[in-house]
């Protein structure tokens, strides 16, 4: 069993590779673990409040719940997962079951933040890409799945994520096996490299 960690900034194309390593390995059996999913539960704000909150802190995470049900994983054990929705900046009171698989992939711009987090990580990732890139796929993004406006993108962009990514996320990347540079590197020279390496 082998946890693997892609990390990256905001649309650098975490989901993707994710996705492509799910297909590549299901044989193998893979299993996905956003830290999305852990964002804490701020039921005691409303939704105006909730909406000002900084998500891109590290401090927005809660990463004893995430490393936890990552231990029950590595561990061979199924987990109850929370469901959180972007929409309305809180956890919805369902919940999803979980259960472990050879290949467990906890993917997130905050994995490499955490202390416990990282021990716990067998091989990590981190895709490096230039911030233009990177925010026309978050405007794109969140415009498309997330009912945003292109202005409250552009405004939470450089009002919170960035000064996050360069305070935390960018920094981060120095708990990786290896950093990509993933706009000039073929996707399928990425999955080779990662399959080589990890050997599964």
């Amino acid at each position: 069993m082998i946890l693997i960690g892609i990390c990256g900034g905001t649309g650098s194309g975490k989901s993707t590779i994710v996705k492509k390593l799910e297909k590549q390995f299901k044989s193998k059996g893979v299993v996905k673990i956003l830290s999305d999913s852990y964002y804490k539960n701020f039921l005691n704000l409303n939704f105006k409040e909730r909406s000002k909150l900084n998500f891109d802190n590290p401090d927005s995470i809660d990463f004893e719940l995430l490393s936890k049900n990552l231990k029950e994983l590595k561990k061979n054990k199924k987990i109850v997962e929370p469901i959180y929705s972007y929409k309305t900046h809180k956890r919805l009171k369902k919940t999803r079951v979980i259960f472990s698989r050879k290949i467990i992939i906890v993917e997130g711009i905050h994995i490499f933040c955490d202390k416990r987090i990282i021990d716990l990580i067998d091989f990590g990732i981190y895709l490096d890409l230039d911030e233009q890139t990177r925010l026309q796929r978050r405007i794109s993004r969140d415009i498309e799945f997330r009912g945003r406006s292109k202005k409250e993108v552009e405004e939470r962009y450089f009002n919170m994520c960035k000064p996050m990514h360069d305070k935390y996320i960018d920094p981060s990347k120095k708990h990786a096996d290896i950093v990509l540079k993933t706009k000039n590197i073929s996707f399928e020279n990425i999955f080779n490299l990662i399959s080589k390496t990890i050997k599964c």
